[in-house]
């Protein structure tokens, strides 16, 4: 396949030739004027060349907005591309293809994939791009447009069966840890599959993850259950450190002598207090410490 390379393409400033129609449409009427008064056809020789002439010209027109342009085609040749904006004049009978510069953003629908660890999930993403090259983009594929929600959807579905949902003891990364690292990451393989098309990628993000509603439960559930062993793990971590303090204060200050047994019993007394969900109950020992 032949590449094909953007190029300027050739354009005068219109309204000096929108100035030479108007005086060729004045030559007109004074040939017509002429026939009139001298009842002379012959004049219709020069009429109808001009008029062609000014027929001709009018195709050569076009008006480029801010941040569009125009890829040229003269009978299936490709002519060039204008881009800056204006009134202009190019070469006549040209096909004029409108490619926009502008900003485009692109929302994929919600993909349903599984992740690394084979569980369901649905994700999609936002797509900012914008076209660069507008005779690749043209010519190289059928649309550009659908090119890009195609190709987009397909990086989007390899990237999500890369990374894990959440984070777990064997992973590096995963979709909902590594926002920054996986969006990055998303941008470079889509940018990678659109380069062919003359296309730029300006951002590319996640804009929604959860795990499919058949196990979105279960999953709900084990991340409440890894919650509450993790407090439960610090709770129990804060209590031995506390029951350290107290009975080191103890033996430190001289307030009391515990042997094995009773250290022992006020250790459990006061994990119990510490580690229980329910409020504890004080009970008052009137006697010895030995009854």
């Amino acid at each position: 396949m032949e590449a094909i390379k953007d190029r300027v393409a050739g354009k005068v400033n219109g309204f000096p030739v929108v100035l030479f129609i108007i005086a060729l449409l004045a030559f007109e009427v004074y040939i017509l004027r002429i026939i009139a008064l001298t009842d002379d056809p012959s004049g219709l020789w020069i009429f109808f060349p001009v008029m062609l002439v000014i027929i001709t010209l009018f195709t050569g027109f076009t008006i480029i907005q801010p941040n569009d342009s125009r890829v040229l085609i003269f009978f299936g040749k490709y002519k060039g591309t204008v881009s800056e904006a204006g009134f202009w004049f190019v070469q006549p009978f040209t096909e004029k293809k409108k490619v926009s510069l502008r900003i485009h953003n692109f929302n994929s629908e919600k993909i349903k994939v599984n992740d690394l660890h084979g569980n369901p999930i649905e994700i999609a993403a936002v797509i900012v791009w914008r076209v660069i090259d507008p005779a690749r983009a043209t010519f190289d594929v059928q649309n550009y447009e659908q090119f890009v929600a195609i190709q987009s959807e397909t990086a989007i579905r390899g990237l999500a069966t890369t990374y894990a949902y959440d984070l777990s003891e064997d992973d590096k990364a995963s979709l909902r840890g590594n926002t920054q690292e996986v969006n990055e990451e998303l941008k470079n393989q889509v940018q990678s599959r659109l380069e062919i098309a003359g296309l730029e990628i300006l951002e590319s993000r996640i804009s929604h993850l959860a795990y499919a509603p058949e196990i979105a439960q279960a999953m709900l559930r084990r991340q409440q259950a890894q919650a509450v062993v993790a407090a439960r793990q610090k709770i129990v971590e804060g209590a031995v450190g506390m029951v350290d303090m107290a009975l080191r204060a103890l033996s430190e200050q001289h307030i009391v002598v515990l042997d094995e047994e009773k250290k022992a019993t006020m250790v459990n007394n006061l994990m119990v207090a510490l580690v229980s969900e329910v409020q504890a109950q004080p009970v008052i020992n009137t006697g010895t410490l030995y009854q």
